[in-house]
């Protein structure tokens, strides 16, 4: 989910602003934001999640020539194995993000994130069979080595696909 360098620039958190639908002047206008606590132009608050852009191996960005997952059932050809790799014949899901923000994101600014594997859980489903909980910790480090955001993801796996009863 994390490029291994993301730098900051003002035009991309504008265009994330918009993208997002937020038209906070602290995101685009200059001088505006010289009057604001932060003093200068800042990105918004889910604004890390954008790094996955810059990694190159991120698997729901299409690649030229290649079958595409994308965002619905099979819409390129590329088929989910059913069985195996603990997934079970289910399907998997994004189940929630935070972000812990140790100071402002500002342009200028060139993240390194760290990736790492957080906590894993099980639940019982009702439709699904089991549910497998999973976190992934991302530490994004600022070009001086600061910690900047703390982001956790949490993913979920059902053990079957959901019945349809």
């Amino acid at each position: 989910m994390a490029a291994k360098k993301f730098p900051i620039e003002a035009g991309h958190i504008m265009l994330f602003a918009r993208a997002v639908g937020d038209d906070n002047q602290i995101y685009h206008d200059e001088d505006y934001a010289k009057t604001t606590e932060p003093g200068t132009i800042i990105a918004p608050p889910t604004f890390a999640i954008a790094s996955a852009q810059f990694d190159p191996d991120y698997p729901l960005r299409p690649k030229s020539g290649q079958p595409w997952f994308g965002s619905g059932k099979e819409p390129t050809g590329v088929q989910r194995s059913s069985g195996g790799g603990g997934g079970g014949g289910g399907g998997g899901l994004h189940a929630e993000q935070h972000f812990e923000y140790h100071r402002h994101l500002k342009p200028g600014d060139v993240l390194t994130a760290t990736v790492k594997p957080g906590k894993t859980w099980e639940k019982e489903g009702r439709r699904s069979g089991k549910l497998v909980f999973s976190e992934t910790i991302t530490e994004y480090r600022d070009q001086k080595g600061e910690l900047v955001i703390t982001a956790r993801g949490v993913g979920v796996r059902t053990e079957r696909p959901v019945d349809q009863n």
